[in-house]
């Protein structure tokens, strides 16, 4: 490790003991409310880019995609992130008494959580979310540590047991994803629900592992480290990201208006707490952020091969999935709008770590995987 490496390194963990030291403060002078809905709102976007990292990889190998086998390294290695944030993950169950109505003794009064208590129950919900974990670890076995492999053997049979496994790691995907969406977030208000509202994490999950990747990719590619790589395959990159963008748009307003031309009391009320006060600014910040911006900025097709562009717009669009998920949870548990040091304490404990995280897993194996037949005609890929 070169002293300028062992530097950023150590600035790193500098910055992240002064997080940690915020985010005990905050548990002992905000109360264990604010500190664990900061801790879910960062456990959820960890999920969130390394699943959706994941997801792109097994996609590619679904559809047998060809352009972007030059590129499926740096998904593969970005979507270890999803096993990095076990340990978040297991932490966050000491949290249930403190967020979750239906984990408190006085859930046992409430008709609409004895309904649902089937589900809706602490020893169930633990091991819910101990398959779930032990998915990713098979997930990302199946996919990518047999990529990695390859390097090594270039084995050409590896890329077809690839492509078999990919299904599976697509049902693993779906079915952990919206067990995620429907018990760390929606079961923060277990009388609502929504029945898309996993399909509407989904849409942002993708769409933040498509800016991780994206930033992934631009990182090797400006260091020239993905020689043969052109313009065209970064138009696809930013296509995907424009595209995505709208997919999410487009869910965040079904959701919106079923509700509202429903007008069911059951379902209404969620919207009303997020569209009142303080959080009906941060709501329109959120349309506007996480939809008008990245659209107008994609919207031409020079915009989607610039890699300043697609670099800030994947920069942004990770930081509105962090307030999306902000928008989520924070008045599911009864908090106004506040930004103030316990959530800069949270960011500084958890981003450090996260690009710590990301830097050891871009050292991971070939920065292009070798061993595939494709990869040739990967690179000679033109639109």
């Amino acid at each position: 490790m070169s002293s300028g490496s062992g530097t950023t390194v150590r600035s790193l963990l500098l910055l992240s003991a002064v997080g940690l030291m915020g985010a005990a403060a905050t548990y002992l002078v905000e109360g264990p409310v604010r500190f664990w809905a900061n801790w879910l709102v960062w456990m959820v976007f960890g999920i969130a880019v390394g699943l959706g990292c994941l997801f792109i990889v097994a996609l590619e190998h679904q559809v047998q995609s060809i352009w972007s086998v030059p590129l499926r390294r740096v998904p593969e290695r970005l979507s270890s992130l999803a096993l990095w944030v076990t340990p978040l993950v297991l932490a966050a169950l000491l949290g249930l008494p403190v967020l979750y109505p239906w984990a408190k003794p006085a859930g046992a009064s409430v008709p609409a959580i004895v309904l649902k208590s089937a589900w809706l129950n602490t020893p169930f919900f633990i091991v819910r979310t101990l398959i779930c974990v032990a998915l990713w670890f098979l997930a990302y076995g199946l996919v990518v540590k047999r990529s990695f492999e390859q390097d090594r053997s270039r084995d050409p049979m590896i890329t077809v047991r690839l492509r078999r496994y990919a299904p599976l790691v697509l049902a693993i995907f779906a079915l952990t994803l919206t067990t995620v969406a429907f018990d760390w977030i929606s079961s923060l208000e277990p009388v609502w629900y929504s029945d898309i509202f996993g399909v509407y994490l989904f849409a942002g999950t993708f769409l933040s592992g498509l800016a991780a990747t994206t930033l992934g990719t631009l990182y090797l590619y400006n260091r020239g480290r993905l020689p043969g790589i052109t313009k065209d395959h970064l138009y696809n990159l930013g296509g995907f990201l424009f595209a995505f963008t709208v997919f999410w748009g487009y869910i965040a307003f079904a959701q919106y208006m079923l509700m509202w031309y429903g007008d069911m009391p059951e379902e209404v009320f969620w919207f009303k707490q997020r569209t009142t006060g303080g959080w009906l600014a941060l709501a329109l910040i959120l349309g506007i952020g996480h939809f008008f911006v990245p659209f107008l900025a994609l919207v031409s097709r020079k915009a989607k091969t610039s890699p300043k562009r697609l670099r800030w717009v994947s920069l942004w669009l990770l930081a509105f999935m962090l307030i999306d998920l902000y928008w989520l949870i924070f008045p599911a548990v009864g908090a106004k709008v506040r930004l103030g040091w316990p959530e800069l304490s949270f960011a500084l404990l958890f981003l450090p770590l996260g690009l710590l995280a990301a830097r050891a897993a871009m050292a991971k194996g070939e920065d292009t995987p070798v061993g595939d037949p494709f990869l040739q005609e990967g690179l000679e890929f033109r639109l």
